[in-house]
């Protein structure tokens, strides 16, 4: 499973594993049904806690991206992307009035606002 880990963004890494796994399962590039590798195996491949990617599966599964079965392990749960699609919309569209009001009282111009937002998506 391609997850990369950054120690530099001050972002936990169980909420790294899950923004990366949810970013998968909404991109299609895990489908449901796709099991997903055991909490011991992930840990062991990003060099972390067990306990860290048992944070990541329950939150996961909480939120209904997966499905955990004893013994048998962790699954993609059905769930209806386009729902989580506009979610993840409404969530980005609240951000971005936020970013554009704080550039309307810090005086920073829209040509500016932009050149911000595509530096960031390039470097993801």
């Amino acid at each position: 499973m391609d997850i990369v880990i950054s120690n530099s963004t001050g972002q936990p890494i169980y909420e790294q594993i899950c923004a990366q796994i949810k970013g998968m399962i909404i991109n299609g590039k895990l489908k449901e049904g796709d099991a997903l590798p055991s909490m011991r195996l992930l840990a062991k491949e990003l060099r972390i806690s067990v306990i860290t990617t048992k944070r990541a599966y329950e939150e996961l599964e909480r939120e209904g991206y997966i499905i955990s079965f004893t013994g048998k392990g962790s699954f993609v749960a059905s769930k209806n992307t386009d729902l989580i699609k506009e979610e993840h919309l409404k969530e980005i569209e609240g951000l971005l009035q936020r970013a554009v009001e704080l550039a309307f009282m810090s005086d920073v111009k829209l040509e500016e606002l932009k050149d911000m937002l595509i530096l960031f998506y390039k470097e993801k």
